[in-house]
């Protein structure tokens, strides 16, 4: 049955992020009762055939290669920015000028100081804001966020997380242009810290609370890579790998690595809580459970649970899927997404967590790792109320 309430989206970028949130968008009021129906108004991307092909594929009702023009249209609603990180800010900026509501890819910006004109643009004018930290929407890192905001776990005494890849090994692999941008310090303002730990920062800072003090090391093992876009060997500015360790407000401890140099990785994400009373851990490679210690088992008994995380009377989002026992993945986490910023709407209570002052927060942490490493120091770290 149509709705009565359309969210009419303009998206722009049809990469990767662009077919995850394509998806959210179309399933979500398949398996999601909600006022709103989204409604895939326009795609937006410089290569117009690309950009045909992709509205085609997932649906999109028409297609602009100019993302202004893209806001200026009255017939969007939203304004979802799948782009490079160094196209973040203007694009949002302008969109929140117009009045559009906006989900933006992470991180929120290049810096925190890119990040904070953003904050004071979008919230000056009361819109609508969500960033897409998917993983918060994952139901095992829901629940294990319920069972820390329950007190369950006691006092936390340690976080510990890491995100391992291997694809940048090959020192023939060059930088730049669409496909691996990332890999440019000009278009990703860095390299694993904002596009890996960023994941892994959001997620504690939810859990865990606030980080007040880091220190850390940085490494880019390939010093200068031939740019897509040149033709000619430059130097390479992102960092191929970090590892830090944090101090938290609540007093606990944390300790976070990330990188693009290990071999066997393709996206192992993982972490672990040490609590008073219990301990959990969860591994995106077998995202829907979670483990559980709980030292008040009887002894003869005690250890390790591995939940499975598919309860719909118990768990999370999970009464709107299937059956229990089976599972969902990891484009579920953007259906999710898609539910919780619709649902915010419905309640007249958006911004959306993760907001853009929650990927703010998380941006202040990746500058001071970045500083850190480069002076040798501990950084305190700013956190907005």
């Amino acid at each position: 049955m149509a709705k009565e309430k359309k969210l009419n989206v303009g998206i722009i970028g049809y990469g990767f992020m662009g077919r995850t949130h394509s998806n959210g968008y179309r399933r979500v009021c398949n398996f999601f009762d909600t006022e709103y129906e989204p409604v895939l108004k326009a795609a937006c991307g410089r290569n117009q055939d690309q950009l045909k092909s992709f509205a085609d594929k997932w649906g999109w009702e028409t297609t602009e290669t100019d993302w202004r023009r893209l806001i200026e249209r009255k017939d969007i609603d939203a304004i979802d920015i799948c782009t490079p990180n160094n196209m973040h800010a203007e694009i949002a900026i302008a969109a929140a000028e117009a009045g559009k509501m906006i989900l933006c890819e992470k991180p929120l910006s290049m810096n925190a100081a890119e990040g904070e004109r953003m904050v004071e643009v979008v919230e000056s004018k009361g819109l609508p804001n969500m960033v897409w930290y998917n993983y918060r929407f994952v139901p095992a890192v829901t629940l294990a966020k319920q069972i820390v905001a329950e007190g369950k776990m006691g006092k936390i005494f340690h976080y510990r997380a890491n995100f391992l890849q291997d694809w940048t090994i090959n020192p023939e692999l060059p930088q730049g242009g669409a496909a691996l941008w990332r890999l440019d310090v000009n278009a990703a303002g860095s390299g694993v810290t904002g596009d890996l730990l960023a994941h892994c920062l959001d997620t504690a800072i939810w859990i865990n609370g606030p980080i007040q003090s880091v220190t850390a090391m940085t490494e880019t093992f390939i010093k200068e890579r031939k740019h897509n876009l040149t033709g000619s060997i430059e130097k390479v500015g992102i960092d191929d790998a970090c590892a830090f360790l944090a101090r938290f407000a609540n007093g606990s401890l944390g300790l976070f690595e990330s990188t693009r140099y290990a071999r066997g990785h393709k996206a192992l994400y993982t972490f672990e809580i040490n609590g008073e009373n219990s301990s959990i851990s969860w591994d995106l490679h077998d995202l829907h459970r979670m483990k559980y210690f709980d030292h008040a088992d009887e002894g003869r008994v005690r250890g390790w649970r591995d939940i499975h995380v598919t309860d719909g009377g118990d768990h999370p989002y999970m009464g709107n899927w299937w059956v229990p026992g089976l599972q969902i993945g990891y484009e579920h986490s953007f259906v999710h997404g898609v539910y919780e910023f619709l649902k915010a709407l419905e309640a007249g209570n958006p911004p959306v967590a993760p907001s853009f002052k929650d990927a703010l927060n998380t941006q202040y942490v990746c500058d001071a790792v970045l500083e850190s490493a480069r002076t040798g120091t501990w950084k305190d770290i700013p956190f907005m109320k």
